[in-house]
């Protein structure tokens, strides 16, 4: 009997210990894909960084590195980059002459076109939405355009199917 029970527990342990390799080869490097959520935000008008979390198929802290002359952006996180194109973005904006506030609403699209380090090889796209609310600064009484707003709150959503080799 006390044979059997340890031919038994042997066995188990093979079968384990062979389950686990092989689970462990397969999740090394396997190509995984699903939908990424992205959310940018700041409350600097003037700044071309922002800060960035991901979440989805990876989730990630991070950094948005915005260059609007070409509508691109690279997201920095710890352990690499993801690179994306973004088209300009179609809406409403409005500001109120008496209080300055300005709301900016926008939606539009994104593609992936490349990433560094863990995110080598990443495709996808997808759709954002932007929000701005900012009050503008004063000058001559009036709401002015050529200087920094006094406040401002930008958040945008973005998300769609990604993959990861």
């Amino acid at each position: 009997m006390r044979k059997t029970i340890v031919s038994v527990a042997a066995a188990a342990a093979a079968v384990a210990a062979m389950g686990g390799a092989s689970l462990a080869a397969a999740s090394a490097h396997t190509a995984v894909s699903g939908t990424e959520n992205f959310q940018m935000m700041t409350t600097s008008a003037t700044s071309t960084t922002d800060s960035v979390i991901a979440s989805g198929v990876f989730t990630a802290p991070g950094v948005d590195h915005e260059n609007q002359s070409n509508n691109t952006a690279k997201f920095v996180f710890s352990n690499g980059t993801v690179s994306l194109k973004h088209s300009p973005g179609t809406g409403t904006q409005s500001e109120n002459p008496k209080t300055c506030l300005l709301t900016v609403n926008l939606h539009g699209t994104y593609t992936l076109t490349g990433g560094t380090g863990a995110y080598a090889g990443i495709t996808g796209n997808g759709t954002y939405k932007l929000s701005i609310l900012a009050i503008a600064a004063r000058s001559g009484g009036k709401c002015s355009q050529s200087m920094p707003p006094v406040a401002w709150h930008q958040v945008i959503n973005a998300s769609g199917p990604v993959s990861l080799p």
